[in-house]
């Protein structure tokens, strides 16, 4: 019986493992769906449930996860005329999309009906703001740090309207990977 049962907790894990794996492969998304619908908060949902806005250093007021990190968008990807995302393998390592959950989002400071989704190529769903998918960034370590801001030139913190942040140095030189 021992033996059985570390054989699928190996399994198991395997598994986890190739689908992290596969999910960085691929290269866009497939489709669009509408927003989701504003929801109250529980404590099932990840942390990504629930979006509000806060004041970041040298950037001004920005959308925020659940747990306060900025999120971001790129400027490769699309939001009209249908939102793509096109940040696959070592950039969504760097640059982690925010899961949209099935349940929808508890959004606060943020116009619920600029959310929406886009279906990545591995089949997950990413939030969008205005069409714009978003992202969090893996060199932010504390909440309300936007590090990423002006990453290459391509990567900036989203304002609640779905726009870019503008960064008060002006330098654009957040450091890091642009992709």
């Amino acid at each position: 019986m021992l033996r059985t049962q570390r054989y699928a907790v190996g399994a198991a894990a395997g598994a986890f493992v190739l689908a992290l794996a596969v999910s960085g492969c691929g290269s866009g998304a497939t489709s669009s769906t509408p927003s989701p619908s504003k929801t109250g908060s529980s404590s099932s949902q990840p942390s990504g449930a629930a979006l509000s806005t806060a004041k970041a250093d040298k950037v001004g007021t920005v959308v925020v996860d659940g747990k306060g990190f900025v999120l971001y968008r790129f400027d490769k990807d699309t939001a009209k005329p249908a939102p793509k995302s096109n940040c696959y393998g070592t950039c969504a390592a760097q640059w982690p999309p925010a899961p949209a959950p099935a349940a929808g989002v508890n959004v606060k400071g943020i116009d619920s009906s600029l959310l929406g989704t886009v279906t990545r190529a591995d089949g997950s769903k990413q939030l969008t703001l205005a069409g714009w998918p978003l992202y969090r960034y893996a060199k932010d370590v504390a909440p309300h740090e936007a590090s990423g801001q002006g990453v290459g030139g391509i990567w900036f913190a989203a304002t609640p309207t779905g726009a870019k942040a503008a960064s008060s140095t002006g330098d654009g030189s957040g450091g890091g990977s642009g992709y």
